[in-house]
């Protein structure tokens, strides 16, 4: 099920987290120091992340000098799709040669922290970890069987993966500038939530 992303707590503080990446290293929130840090909740099997995996690592490695850091996080539960398990992100991490972490949030209670309801879903925070910007990468999508949601942005086919919605945000947070607006969602494939799990809002 498409969904977009909820767009919620500009100016709050980024939970905290600690979860294992695919070498079953545990990664806190603390770690990551940069002036900038992206949490991009993903997973392995959505067609939209598929779409734009290049493009995201494209931005972290471009980006990463400039002071900008990336860390994905999955927390899909894998009854529906077997390819979004702990034992396939590792091989997804590594056959797609990923310049980030890439976590396992197997509770799902940081996806819950985040507001997250979608992959992709992102979420940029400054030096102070308070969020910055919530909307798309970019406007790319691949083509969907999906029909179009009433009231929702435009979903371009027929262009390029370029990460400019994000660029633009980095760049005006990197610059001390306001956030660009407006901020458009992103959209993409529903959290699999576990049995007992699912929010209200999922």
């Amino acid at each position: 099920m498409l969904r977009w992303s909820r767009q919620l707590d500009y100016g709050k503080p980024a939970p905290d987290f600690v979860l294992p990446d695919t070498d079953g290293t545990m990664r806190p929130l603390r770690e990551f120091a940069a002036p900038a840090l992206l949490v991009a909740f993903i997973c392995n099997h959505c067609p939209v992340v598929l779409h734009m995996i290049d493009g995201l690592s494209a931005f972290a490695r471009e980006y990463r000098p400039l002071g900008v850091e990336v860390v994905a996080i999955s927390s899909n539960w894998p009854d529906e799709f077997p390819e979004d398990d702990y034992p396939h992100m590792q091989a997804f991490a590594r056959e797609r040669n990923l310049p980030f972490p890439y976590l396992h949030d197997e509770s799902q209670d940081v996806a819950l922290a985040y507001n997250a309801i979608c992959t992709p879903d992102f979420f940029l925070y400054g030096p102070d970890r308070r969020l910055f910007y919530a909307g798309q990468f970019c406007a790319s999508r691949p083509r969907l069987p999906h029909p179009p949601v009433p009231g929702a942005p435009p979903q371009r086919t027929d262009v390029a993966v370029t990460g400019e919605d994000m660029r633009r945000a980095a760049d005006a947070l990197l610059a001390g500038a306001p956030a660009p607006q407006p901020q458009v969602p992103s959209a993409g494939c529903s959290i699999k939530w576990r049995p007992g799990k699912d929010p209200s809002w999922g």
